[in-house]
């Protein structure tokens, strides 16, 4: 799908290959956007045609801005040392790029990259522990970036893998019999076990009879014993009654739900073949994969007890997925500490034969202020904690600013609010970044935030509710000539190629940093130039240009899977 911004890269390329009057590979040539707007709108560097021409870039440069006739969009071509730079014609530019956002609507942007099938699975909480903060980001991450695949034209399958067995499942039920059999467990019961498995955690580290006996439970499990099975199911219900009630507050939506505990036994058959294949050995009674001739060292595949580990469940999981679901790409989104962990996995399902495309989207921590949290030391921020001192923050806000509404208005705003804030400030920030969450500056109103983003929708909205044009046809696009319209309409072509870069790179950040300068930009526009007092016809110009921001912000936010508002 091409866009307009494609279309008028492509003719300044045409343009140049035509200066060069010979035969140019044109993939060598790059336009760019410069960074100051005395250097042009569009630029083109001739390092790759000196060579070319055996000639230098600065000469290259200035023959080509005498060879070249502007046309169409572009208005005039001078060159800046060894650039060509290049200015548009503001209004045949909107003319192109603001019916095409008028006329897609909640496509535009949309891609046709490819046809693939592709599995992203996120989110992965453990049933018997908190999810917290940490947790949080993996969930928005994972969502927006099945919302950005969607939108980039491929077939997604959403899944989420939960590990509903093990050490730490094993733990909680332990404790929950030594030290509170007969207890009544509180109305929240997922929060409950996260607690009890903290408990846990510490007491079997300091006790050494205490690991044994969760061990022998942990065991016992694995061999199929019916009072810990029934106990396991009892509480596993607990957990994951409390993941789809967060789950539905954050919007968050899965085509499947595998469990490690569904792969555990198909698992330790792969290891089993692995063994007598001659592709896995047995070291100390444990089985694992020799990886050092391709430097990942040994893979540990099954403890020498013969209990499983998440390598065990994770090769039968790959194959499940593929066999399935028939994807071309598994993408799956844990944080960076298990980056290597994934490098041996792929490297051993590949030695197994096993050769589809998978790919390992990391992401750092979420922190709090005196370090990194521990579901063993207790010191996590727990969602539903987190979420609500957000939501009663939002709340305060709005009652400030909107007294006449009633109560029911401002807690649906809130929470909108509420969520704008914490996704948004989960997202703005790179994968590769440690997030510190700070409150007051997610949920700042003009800031780098989502309700700040979400208030210039709801001016915007104001602006053409005030106007109440039923359409916006026959515009003289002429009269949108000053800088600042023309770098707003520039700013709006970008997005279909920011929207292919978040897809490229996994980084939703690429799209959550584009509207906040594309905000920016409009909150420049609104203070300077008069919209519904200018005369008729620029009137209704800028009419066009400003729904044409809302809705390239409703399209960016929907992304990144916040809600944009008419008010607030």
């Amino acid at each position: 799908m091409e866009y307009a911004l494609q279309k008028i890269k492509e003719q300044i390329i045409d343009l140049v290959i035509g200066a060069a009057d010979r035969e140019v590979d044109r993939n060598q040539l790059e336009v760019v956007i410069p960074p100051e707007a005395e250097m042009g709108d569009f630029a083109v560097s001739c390092f790759y045609l000196a060579k070319l021409l055996r000639r230098s870039p600065n000469q290259i440069a200035d023959d080509f801005k005498k060879k070249i006739q502007p046309a169409g969009a572009i208005k005039s071509v001078q060159n800046i040392g060894p650039y060509l730079n290049f200015f548009i014609n503001p209004a045949i530019f909107g003319k192109k790029v603001l019916p095409e956002i008028q006329k897609k609507k909640a496509a535009y942007g949309a891609l046709k990259l490819g046809k693939e099938k592709i599995m992203i699975e996120y989110s992965q909480p453990n049933t018997h522990k908190e999810f917290h903060i940490g947790h949080l980001r993996n969930a928005v991450l994972g969502n927006s970036l099945v919302n950005i695949n969607k939108f980039a034209g491929y077939k997604v399958v959403a899944v989420n893998y939960i590990g509903d067995i093990g050490a730490h499942v094993a733990k909680c039920l332990w404790a929950l019999e030594k030290f509170h059999q007969g207890e009544k467990p509180p109305e929240n019961k997922g929060k409950y076990l996260g607690q009890v498995y903290t408990e846990a955690a510490q007491k079997t580290g300091a006790n050494p009879d205490f690991k044994e006996q969760a061990d022998a439970v942990l065991r016992k499990l694995e061999t199929g014993d019916k009072k810990w099975l029934a106990l396991w199911q009892k509480t596993r219900k607990w957990s994951l009654a409390e993941f789809d009630k967060i789950y539905k507050i954050l919007g968050v939506k899965f085509d499947d739900v595998f469990f490690e505990s569904e792969v555990e036994k198909p698992g330790k058959k792969i290891v089993n073949e692995l063994l007598k294949k001659g592709l896995a050995e047995k070291s100390d009674g444990a089985v694992i994969i020799n990886l050092e001739k391709y430097n990942l060292k040994n893979f540990l595949l099954l403890k020498s007890d013969g209990l499983s580990l998440y390598s065990t469940k994770d090769l039968a999981l790959a194959e499940l997925k593929f066999k399935k679901y028939k994807i071309d790409k598994s993408i799956v989104v844990t944080d960076s500490r298990q980056s290597f962990y994934f490098q041996q996995l792929f490297k051993t399902l590949a030695v197994m034969g096993f050769n589809k495309e998978m790919a390992h989207v990391p992401y750092e921590f979420v922190t709090l202020k005196d370090g990194a949290m521990s579901s063993r030391a207790g010191n996590v921020i727990l969602f539903e904690d987190f979420y609500e001192q957000v939501l009663l923050r939002a709340k305060t806000e709005t009652k400030k600013r909107r007294q006449d509404w009633s109560d029911k208005k401002i807690k649906a705003t809130a929470e909108k609010i509420a969520l704008a804030a914490i996704k948004f400030n989960m997202l703005k920030t790179g994968n590769n970044n440690i997030i510190v969450f700070d409150i007051e500056e997610a949920l700042s109103f003009d800031g780098f935030s989502g309700p700040y983003l979400q208030y210039t929708c709801s001016r915007i909205s104001s602006v053409m509710k005030k106007a109440g044009l039923a359409g916006l046809a026959e515009i003289n696009y002429a009269k949108l000539n000053s800088d600042i319209e023309k770098e707003l309409m520039l700013k709006l072509a970008e997005f279909p190629q920011v929207v292919k870069e978040a897809v490229k790179t996994y980084q939703p950040s690429e799209v959550a940093k584009y509207l906040f300068d594309l905000a920016r930009l409009f909150s420049n526009f609104y203070q300077k130039l008069p919209i519904l007092n200018s005369e008729a016809a620029t009137r209704k110009a800028r009419l066009a240009l400003v729904g044409a921001v809302e809705q390239v912000l409703v399209n960016g936010l929907g992304l990144l899977g916040i809600e944009a508002m008419k008010e607030m």
